[in-house]
């Protein structure tokens, strides 16, 4: 048996398909939402879930809670804000003496998990499929699965959220070549994918989404709001962790109602909080967070090859999307209601337990198949970006190029593997390098095979092999990529906004390429043929070759282009002769 697990921000959940069903498992008191939270106590014990809630106020230094937001993140990232420790290492929070890993808290509330399935199954379980949000990275996804190993479990899939959650709305029984926007608002992270399914194959055409942004965004809001509206002051982290409470709360409840009072009792000392909110209020305060949103549907859509009047169905996922605003705004960019069939909360985690049946053999006739967010490939001569897995690729994947050595002599090559959108491999994301050794050999003599090899959990494998030799080195890429997530978002834009200039640097590099290898044979051509070309012939070639240096000079790519080109028709008898000359030796 397999489980399937959504590891929240906010809440996680834990199932199984039993008897032809998919169920999700409750703990003792009936409750099937545990929250995500992870006390320490002192005597070394660890409580998780509402008893960790509880211990939240009265103790916030030994508390965490939204630890999703920071797995698979380095120091520097944003979010890490007054975190020790070495920029670019791996994120730990200081606890009691100890230094944990986000994944060593994650496996703390997956082992909670376990023991709430193992007690309501009466035997052990030891495999899962867990979710992730479409647009965490490959270091995201990798510290997830460790965290999975860590409680316990064989990590058998990380399954994407929006598409656990399309296999939770049935829509699999919709009519072939069906076409779904899946809305899923978290906790801590916003994604919108749009899937196709066609004869039980759900697959994905395209992902956006912010890590960064979800209903712990919306608390806060909330409860800045509530702050100003009370004219409340500095607030001790106990207090602060009440209101933002009472703001989870009131964005809950105003979903349904249209007013409510809040009162905290001795919030400051001994002055105690009471004051009126309204759905309107928190709308207001809200409704910024929401439309930034809606850029990554049009994205979405759009890296599709769709229009909203193209889909046929609109879902929702995560708590938040219970928000009247939500679901009006929604309605707005899409131009059709959202769904609204399913338990927003449990989605995902029906998904996880429909994929796990799918991995057992309980449930057929059913393919996942997401994709890359980011084009992924190896920088080249000259300092470009070579994709080998261009993004929103379907995945599992494998694809691979032959290169060869740009300088004569030349015994190895240094693989750095790119993760981006630009032409250049400066503006791209070093995920790793490693070395690949051969013969010494003549320019464009080596020949190095290169292969990408995406798993279907979004893991990296690149392998380098020389042909000629038969030695080979693979490496699987697990680093972090040393910027923050929102830069996942920034990276697209980017990749829009300097497209122009990003394709002409392209076009000048690979022009000034072109005129470093062949300025100098053309010169050395003239010295083989000295006295076998006419005298004005040779003018012309030289002063063809001092417009291409001048226009290299002047980093003038069209000026450039035309240059090597005027130069290509002026040599073409040189190359003539020097091919005569060869056949003839």
């Amino acid at each position: 048996m397999i489980a399937g697990i959504d590891l929240g921000t906010t809440n996680s959940l834990i199932g199984v398909y039993d008897s032809g069903f998919p169920t999700l498992l409750a703990d003792a008191d009936g409750n099937r939402l545990t929250p995500s939270v992870v006390h320490y106590v002192a005597n070394g014990s660890v409580l998780v879930g509402r008893e960790a809630r509880r211990m939240e106020a009265l103790h916030p230094e030994s508390t965490l809670s939204s630890v999703k937001r920071l797995i698979g993140r380095r120091l520097g990232d944003e979010g890490t804000e007054g975190m020790t420790g070495a920029m670019g290492s791996a994120v730990t929070l200081p606890i009691r003496g100890r230094n944990l890993t986000p994944e060593e808290v994650s496996s703390e509330i997956l082992k909670r998990l376990k023991a709430i399935a193992e007690t309501r199954l009466g035997h052990p379980l030891s495999q899962a499929v867990i979710t992730v949000p479409a647009y965490f990275n490959d270091a995201q996804r990798a510290a997830t699965k460790r965290a999975g190993e860590l409680a316990g479990f064989t990590v058998e899939r990380i399954l994407a959220e929006p598409t656990a959650a399309a296999l939770a709305y049935g829509l699999d029984k919709l009519r072939d070549r069906s076409k779904v926007a899946v809305y899923d608002l978290g906790g801590g992270t916003f994604d919108l994918s749009i899937l196709q399914l066609d004869n039980g194959v759900f697959e994905v055409l395209a992902t956006h989404g912010d890590t960064r942004l979800g209903g712990d965004d919306l608390d806060e809001a909330i409860a800045t709001l509530i702050a100003r509206k009370a004219k409340l002051g500095d607030l001790t982290p106990e207090s602060s962790i009440r209101l933002t409470e009472s703001a989870r709360e009131a964005k809950e409840r105003l979903s349904t109602e249209e007013s409510l009072t809040i009162r905290l009792p001795f919030l400051s000392g001994s002055s105690s909080l009471e004051i009126l909110l309204t759905r309107g209020e928190i709308e207001e305060v809200c409704d910024p967070i929401i439309r930034r949103t809606r850029a990554h549907c049009l994205r979405s859509l759009e890296d599709a090859g769709l229009k909203a009047e193209d889909l046929d169905q609109v879902i929702l996922v995560g708590g938040s999307t219970r928000m009247p605003l939500v679901q009006k705004s929604v309605a707005e960019i899409f131009a059709k209601e959202p769904n609204l069939s399913q338990h927003p909360d449990e989605a995902v985690a029906l998904g996880a337990v429909l994929q796990a049946a799918i991995l057992e053999g309980n449930l057929q006739h059913v393919t996942l198949l997401d994709v890359t967010p980011l084009s992924l490939g190896i920088e080249t001569f000259g300092g470009l970006m070579n994709v080998i897995i261009p993004r929103n690729t379907t995945i599992p994947t494998k694809a691979g190029e032959m290169f060869t050595n740009a300088v004569a002599g030349q015994s190895g090559m240094t693989i750095t593997i790119l993760q981006g959108e630009r032409e250049m491999s400066a503006d791209n994301w070093k995920l790793g390098s490693f070395d690949i050794l051969f013969p010494p050999a003549p320019k464009g003599a080596a020949r190095v095979g290169v292969q990408f090899s995406l798993d279907a959990n979004g893991i990296l494998e690149v392998l380098a092999r020389d042909t000629t030799a038969g030695t080979e080195k693979i490496v699987e890429i697990k680093s972090a990529v040393e910027v923050s997530d929102e830069a996942v978002e920034a990276m697209l834009a980017g990749s829009l906004e300097h497209a122009f200039e990003d394709m002409d640097a392209r076009i000048f590099t690979e022009a000034r390429l072109k005129a470093e290898e062949m300025l100098p044979a053309v010169e050395a051509a003239l010295e083989q043929l000295a006295g076998d070309l006419p005298p004005t012939e040779v003018t012309d070639i030289r002063a063809k070759s001092a417009e291409v240096t001048s226009a290299l000079e002047a980093n003038e790519t069209t000026r450039l282009k035309q240059a090597l080109s005027a130069l290509d028709q002026a040599t073409q008898t040189l190359a003539t002769k020097l091919i005569e000359r060869a056949m003839k030796g």
